[in-house]
């Protein structure tokens, strides 16, 4: 399972919010990229880096700090955060990205998404299916959508999705746990009959403590993402270096 530590952006500045709550935000680093150097450090290859301004703006802002993480250091990138456009898709890519995770515009402009897997491959459009009391979550968290989460991804599996980022949303940033019970029910109801392949769940949200991520892994998560847990010191970059 991967080990993907996560970067949150607002006006160049490494940050974590609780709930998505703009209002609750607390700034960890001015540096991003020296923060990107510690994960690097520990053997993590992976980062998911948020562009919150560019979530709030509806189009790509913090362009240029994905750029100076991709060009100082090896990770392997995975952005998001309003992508709205195949202009914001352009420079995602450009700028360093591996990887983009398309949330809100997956249930406002599916064609402009289904475009993107069409072009760019299932490999590297990542579904963002975030969840609100099952609900699909949009804008920034701002916005609830009429969409359940779990035909919402079945409905993307049929169109080649194969990776999926999920955060139930009232575990956000709360330290208290993942929500064991969502991904179990995703990874078991988004498995094809037939070929018996499951949707590459990269579990997100609530990771409070490293004897959590075994569990994730034995469920069948293809990825977890770590943000508040990393930063209030609640999980160390030796522990993880030891899991990775």
């Amino acid at each position: 399972m991967r080990i993907i530590p996560a970067i949150d952006i607002i006006e160049g500045k490494c940050v974590r919010l609780t709930k998505g709550d703009y209002g609750t935000k607390k700034i960890y680093s001015e540096s991003p990229l020296e923060i990107a150097k510690t994960f690097e450090g520990a053997g993590i290859e992976y980062l998911h880096l948020v562009d919150l301004d560019g979530a709030k703006a509806q189009h790509i802002v913090n362009y240029k700090v994905l750029e100076q993480i991709a060009l100082k250091t090896s990770l392997k990138i995975d952005f998001g955060g309003g992508l709205k456009s195949n202009e914001d898709l352009h420079i995602a890519f450009n700028s360093g990205a591996k990887q983009i995770t398309g949330g809100s515009i997956a249930v406002k402009d599916p064609d402009t998404f289904e475009g993107w897997i069409t072009k760019y491959g299932p490999t590297k459009i990542i579904l963002g299916a975030d969840s609100d009391n099952g609900k699909v979550s949009i804008s920034g968290w701002m916005e609830q959508s009429k969409e359940d989460v779990i035909p919402f991804i079945k409905a993307y599996q049929k169109k080649s999705i194969q990776y999926v980022i999920c955060t139930d949303i009232s575990k956000d940033g709360m330290l208290e746990g993942p929500s064991f019970d969502l991904y179990k029910n995703i990874i078991s109801e988004c498995t094809n009959s037939s070929s018996g392949q499951s949707v590459k769940l990269i579990a997100s949200g609530g990771i409070s403590d490293i004897s959590e991520i075994p569990i994730l892994k034995k469920m069948g998560c293809e990825g977890v993402i770590i943000g508040k847990a990393i930063y209030e010191d609640r999980i160390t970059l030796k522990q993880l270096e030891k899991f990775v």
